[in-house]
């Protein structure tokens, strides 16, 4: 790509000013550009075009002192200089359009499939404040997955936010691509941060493979800066909400809210934000109560349906991170690795995972029978200990007899594989496998 390509290519997302106000680099480091003579003029999150050895590049000004501004660049490329100019650009804005689903774009917007350019709509900021809480139209429409212990355990509705949390290797990303196989989402926009490279093409060669067409995909790989890994989410949330805004029913994924999260903090403490949680600065969880609010229904009748990855370091549910995202979603999927390892998957936890909106997705039969269930697992759980020292006997507790003979066949019948078909009806196909055997031999129900 040339130098006047690459300019080009940086500009896409602005629309250039009658009047340019620029300043000239004085101090330079490998993650910062201290720029004198902006600071009159320039805000929070405003873009700089800063000329490099290597080409112009993109920075984001993160702090603003009252002789200088400092600035973070968004790519490695180049080699920064004493005096190079900086041109000020004003806020970074993305120009999503109706041709992007089947497309993969960098966090700045720019294609990397190696497709045709873009074609570019309204523009619209990708740090946006999230919908007025009275604006909101209310969560009404259940939304089947199509994923048994889900539907069953911790149903989804329409306009729902919710977490997927579990520690590495347990199933997230194949989960995410379970979820996106519901029919009922007219466009899938997800965000991939901070994976391995090897890792984009399976996703997108695997769980999202069968949805590419109706997928926009938004990567910002390991490699890149925190600048890039920060950004990426929002530009896919803005993305998001501009199908939203046309009326359609979009599913956003984002891989992973706790990439996210280290982005953001590595960002923070760059501008000279004191830690105060475990390394994590106040702004960090700002930032992620901003990004999930952001999703959900707005005052028309389109939605974002968002599932956020929240990998949970060390196993450890209490980690910052998952914490504020736990108090901040309308749900959370628990994986558990204790149920990957017995080969049960989707390894989700029926009594640790929970839907703040069940009683919206759920009919009250349902509703009770979801509640039953969940009864006759905890009986099962909580006495394992109690069963494997044979300190109980058949015939002694006639509620835990239903749930040893009850469980163990549950479990089988919610295990599921990417391959395997979609649920239609995840309570009839249960029943189905629970129903007393004909032919005068015995048998349980779990509606007995």
């Amino acid at each position: 790509m040339g130098a006047l390509e690459r300019i080009a290519s940086a500009l896409a997302g602005y629309t250039a000013p009658a009047v340019r106000v620029s300043g000239l680099v004085d101090e330079a480091t490998a993650s910062e550009r201290c720029v004198r003579g902006l600071s009159a003029h320039a805000a929070l999150g405003d873009q700089l075009l800063i000329s490099h050895a290597g080409g112009p590049a993109l920075a984001e000004v993160i702090r603003i002192d009252r002789e200088r501004v400092v600035a973070a660049p968004y790519e490695r490329r180049g080699a920064a200089f004493l005096g190079a100019r900086a041109t000020l650009l004003g806020e970074f804005r993305v120009r999503p359009h109706a041709t992007w689903p089947g497309r993969v774009v960098d966090a700045l917007a720019r294609p990397i499939d190696g497709g045709a350019p873009l074609e570019r709509g309204v523009a619209r900021t990708v740090d946006a404040a999230p919908p007025p809480p009275l604006s909101r139209a209310p969560l009404t429409t259940p939304m089947r997955t199509g994923v048994k212990v889900l539907d069953i355990f911790a149903p989804l509705v329409e306009g729902q936010r919710v977490g997927i949390f579990a520690g590495s290797g347990v199933g997230k990303s194949t989960l995410l691509g379970m979820i996106a196989a519901a029919s009922s989402f007219d466009v899938v926009v997800a965000s991939l941060v901070g994976e391995r490279g090897r890792e984009v093409n399976e996703m997108l060669d695997g769980p999202l493979k069968p949805h590419r067409e109706r997928t926009v995909t938004v990567v910002a790989t390991a490699d890149e800066t925190p600048m890039m890994r920060r950004l990426a989410p929002l530009t896919a949330t803005a993305i998001a909400e501009h199908f939203r805004d046309e009326g359609r029913r979009v599913l956003l994924l984002l891989d992973s809210l706790t990439r996210f999260a280290h982005a953001a903090r590595d960002v923070a403490l760059a501008a000279g934000e004191p830690p105060v949680s475990r390394g994590y600065p106040p702004s960090v969880f700002g930032d992620i109560s901003r990004l999930a609010e952001r999703a959900g229904r707005g005052a028309g009748a389109g939605s974002i349906t968002a599932v956020f990855a929240v990998l949970v370091d060390g196993d450890d549910m209490e980690e910052p991170v998952a914490d504020a995202a736990r108090g901040t979603l309308d749900g959370h999927i628990v994986l558990a690795r204790a149920i990957a390892e017995a080969g049960r998957y989707p390894a989700v936890d029926p009594l640790a995972s929970l839907s703040r909106v069940a009683n919206r997705a759920f009919r009250p039969d349902e509703m009770e029978l979801s509640r039953r269930l969940r009864g006759l697992v905890s009986r099962f759980e909580d006495t394992r200990d109690l069963r494997l020292l044979g300190g109980h006997k058949p015939g002694s507790d006639a509620e835990l007899d239903r749930a040893v003979a009850l469980v163990p066949q549950i479990y089988d019948a919610l295990v599921q594989s990417p391959t395997d078909p979609a649920s239609r009806d995840a309570f009839s196909e249960l029943a189905a496998v629970l129903a007393p055997r004909s032919g005068g031999g015995e048998g349980e129900s779990v509606s007995a």
